[in-house]
């Protein structure tokens, strides 16, 4: 069986990390995105303006991340989405779509109990690294 590289991507356009854990880890071509919240870089903390604010933030700082990788939105191949409350759904699902406009990545969201640092949304994602070419929508 033949070896697989494993690489760490960083940032310090996206938070540092504040726990054992990477910003992303790329395995072969794939990159595993460990979940955002709406933290803005320059003070380490969660942005003014509640859940679609965050929401933004958060994808903001997952596309830092994508381009230290050499990707962008389009190599996102999936998503999950942590809400503090699901009703909220609806609003933060019209921040993601200025973010993902066509071919739209897998995703799944949650309800959860409580975010780190009473964050209202979290986001991770699954990419894929290198040139993306879509095939025709079935």
């Amino acid at each position: 069986m033949s070896v697989l590289k494993r690489s760490i991507t960083y940032t310090p356009k996206a938070p540092v990390r504040q726990g054992i854990y990477s910003q992303a880890v790329v395995v072969d071509r794939t990159m595993y995105i460990s979940g955002q919240l709406g933290m803005d870089v320059t003070s380490g903390q969660l942005v003014a303006g509640g859940v679609l604010e965050e929401a933004r933030q958060a994808l903001v700082n997952m596309g830092e991340i994508l381009k230290a990788a050499g990707c962008d939105y389009n190599n996102v191949v999936k998503t999950t989405v942590l809400l503090a409350d699901i009703n909220d759904f609806n609003g933060v699902n019209d921040i993601y779509k200025q973010f993902f406009k066509s071919h739209f990545p897998a995703r799944a969201a949650y309800q959860v109990a409580a975010l780190p640092r009473g964050g209202r949304v979290e986001i991770e994602a699954v990419a894929v690294v290198g040139p993306v070419q879509d095939a025709p929508q079935s």
